[in-house]
C-alpha cells in the first residue's frame, strides 16, 4: 500500500543532525549502501543480518516508519544498520551530511511513489538536481540501482540519470553481486508482491565515472 506524502513541504525544511559514521555503525570502515525511500526497512533489515560486510543506511519520509524502524535496531542490536528521517533530496544536498555520499558505494531506488499526474512530477524523489548533487559528490565507480514497476516512471528515472554525463548504464549481467550490497539478491516486499502477480519490473544501474 502506498501512503503518499508531499515531499515538497516545508516540514521537511528542518533537518535532523546525523551522526558521523563512527558513531553509528559498529565498524564505520565498511562498504556504505544508501537505501532511499526503504518504507519500513524490512529490506534492508534482512541484508544487514545476512551481510554483515557492508553497512546499510536508509533514508525514509515517513516518521513514524522511521522511529519503528530505530527502536527495531536498538532492541536487535544490529551494528551495521541505521535510519534517517525527513526528505533525501533536501537531506543529501546539506553540507553536513556530505560525509554520506562520500562514503557511500552504491544507493538504490527501489519502488518509489509513481506520482503519476505530471504536475506532481515535481515530487518524485529523482530529480535532475538531485542528480547533479550525486554526480558531484559520489566517488567513481559508485553505482545507483533503480527499480519499479511503472513503465512512465522507469523511463522517467532513466532518463533523468542518463541525462547526466557523469552516470553510465551498464548491464546486470556485468555486476558481480556477491561483492554487491546485495550478495544473495534479496527482494523488497514490493518485488516479491509483483512477481506473485506476475508483472513487470523495470529496473536499471547505472555507475559513476
Amino acid at each position: 500500500m502506498r501512503q503518499h506524502v508531499n515531499p515538497l513541504s516545508r516540514n521537511f525544511n528542518e533537518i535532523e543532525r546525523i551522526p558521523s559514521l563512527i558513531e553509528i555503525f559498529g565498524d564505520s570502515k565498511l562498504n556504505l549502501h544508501l537505501d532511499i525511500g526503504c518504507a519500513a526497512g524490512e529490506f534492508l533489515f534482512d541484508l544487514a543480518l545476512v551481510n554483515k560486510s557492508w553497512n546499510y543506511l536508509g533514508i525514509e519520509i515517513r516518521e513514524r516508519l522511521v522511529k519503528t524502524a530505530k527502536l527495531k535496531v536498538r532492541e536487535r542490536e544490529i551494528k551495521n544498520l541505521y535510519f534517517v528521517f525527513g526528505n533525501a533530496n533536501n537531506i543529501l544536498k546539506d553540507v553536513q551530511s556530505k560525509f554520506i555520499l562520500e562514503n557511500v558505494k552504491s544507493i538504490s531506488f527501489n519502488f518509489p511513489d509513481p506520482w503519476f499526474k505530471k504536475k506532481h512530477y515535481k515530487r518524485r524523489v529523482v530529480q535532475p538536481d538531485f542528480i547533479n548533487i550525486l554526480s558531484n559528490s559520489l566517488q567513481t565507480g559508485s553505482l545507483i540501482f533503480i527499480k519499479t514497476d511503472v513503465k512512465d516512471l522507469f523511463d522517467y528515472m532513466d532518463c533523468t540519470i542518463s541525462s547526466n554525463f557523469n552516470f553510465k548504464n551498464i548491464d546486470k549481467k556485468d555486476i558481480n553481486y556477491s561483492k554487491s550490497f546485495n550478495p544473495n539478491e534479496l527482494k523488497t516486499n514490493r518485488e516479491k508482491l509483483v512477481i506473485l502477480n506476475k508483472l513487470d519490473i523495470f529496473e536499471g544501474i547505472y555507475i559513476k565515472t
